[in-house]
Parts: C-alpha cells; structure tokens; sequence
C-alpha cells in the first residue's frame, strides 16, 4: 500500500461521502414544514427531519432507502468476505497458540465493527414501523457514540502493559 494508494482511497471515500449526503441537502429544503420544529432525536438525522415535514416525503424517503442499502451492504459485505478469508488463513496455522493469537486479535476488531454496522442497519435499512422511537433513538446513540467510546478501551486491554495497570487499579480500590 503506497501514500498515493492510501491518497486515492481517502478521496474517494470523502467524495462518496459528501455526494451521498449532498443528495439529502438538495431536496430537504423543497419541504414543507408546518408543524412543531423540534425534532425528536438526539442529532439532526435526516429520518427524524422528514418526520416533521407536512409535505410528501415518500421520494426522499425512497432516496434513503435506494442510497442507504449499498452504503451499508457493501462495507458489510467486503468485511464478511475478508474475515472469511482471514479464518480460513488461520485454521491452515499449525500451533493451537498462534491460531489463539490470531484470533483474539481480530474479535476485537470483529466485536467493534459488529456492534457499529448492526445498530446502523437497524436504524437505516430495517423500515422504521415496527422499532419505537425511543430504541431508534438508542441505537442511534450506540452506532455514533458507544462503538467510538469502546473502540479505544478494547484495543487498549490487549496491550499488556494497559491490562497490568487496569488489574492493579482494580485490586486498590477493591481492597479499600
């Protein structure tokens, strides 16, 4: 992987990102709003937003859906086949040990991505009718700020040096 790969994949990641959502920007504000203008939700989502609208939604909601599946799945899909590939790697090592370490290394970054595409395709794909606002609202939470809070810690405890210390700490406020 060479800096101008690296360049290139980030690029088009930024401009994938910003065309997606500059689809949303140019048809919310064809909508009218009569009712309440608060919204519902702890961030400014473009499900809740349409909820308020008093005018046709279906199209934009349609929009959602048409560009929200191939933004979920195909991430989801490159990071099945991959972690398919990579077991099928580590059964092939001999040693019990090295298959425990190659393991133990990639479910934290399993467990981590798990919880962030699941919560999302929850909120995103499955249709809204039969998830209460409230668990929108908490999935919500869990795919925007709990995967970024555990992410760190997760990694962290598999330093050696980070577990002693944890273990120490807990040890002291134990004993007292």
């Amino acid at each position: 992987m060479t800096s101008k790969h690296c360049v290139v994949l980030v690029v088009i990641s930024w401009l994938f990102g910003f065309s997606s959502i500059l689809i949303y920007i140019m048809n919310t504000p064809n909508l009218h709003f009569c009712g309440p203008n608060i919204i519902d939700h702890l961030f400014c989502d473009i499900v809740p937003l349409l909820e308020l609208a008093c005018s046709d939604t279906f199209i934009i909601h349609l929009v959602v859906y048409a560009i929200g599946i191939p933004i979920v799945l195909i991430p989801t899909t490159i990071i099945v086949v991959s972690y398919t590939c990579i077991i099928l790697v580590v059964l092939r090592i001999s040693s019990s040990t090295g298959r425990q370490k190659a393991f133990s290394t990639c479910s934290s970054h399993l467990i981590v991505v798990s919880i962030f595409y699941w919560t999302l395709f929850s909120v995103y794909i499955v249709p809204t009718n039969g998830i209460a606002h409230s668990m929108s609202k908490i999935l919500s939470l869990l795919y925007t700020v709990f995967t970024s809070f555990i992410n760190p810690i997760i990694y962290s405890l598999r330093n050696e040096d980070i577990r002693k210390a944890v273990q120490e700490t807990i040890q002291k406020n134990v004993m007292q």
